[in-house]
């Protein structure tokens, strides 16, 4: 997947997670919690969407690298090079 796809990814497990948000301005540099209404239970639910749709194992001492869109991305990036979109 490119950064772009995975981009697009991020933002439909958002819009799962909190259907009620606004993610046309979501800011790529901003920590998400900075933007959105989201709890830590949301934020393992994006973990846990990412495992279930990916088989993508985050371990914890790396969630903070899923603090905003462009970390995201950045983390993903490597991870997931060579998967298809699903």
């Amino acid at each position: 997947m490119t950064a772009a796809e995975i981009r697009e990814e991020i933002l439909d497990i958002l819009s799962d997670i909190a259907p009620d948000e606004d993610l046309s301005g979501l800011e790529d540099g901003v920590a998400f919690r900075d933007q959105l209404e989201l709890d830590s239970m949301d934020f393992l639910d994006i973990v846990m969407e990412l495992r279930k749709r990916h088989r993508i194992q985050i371990p914890e001492e790396d969630y903070g690298a899923l603090a905003s869109m462009a970390s995201t991305v950045e983390y993903l990036t490597p991870r997931m090079k060579d998967m298809e979109r699903a």
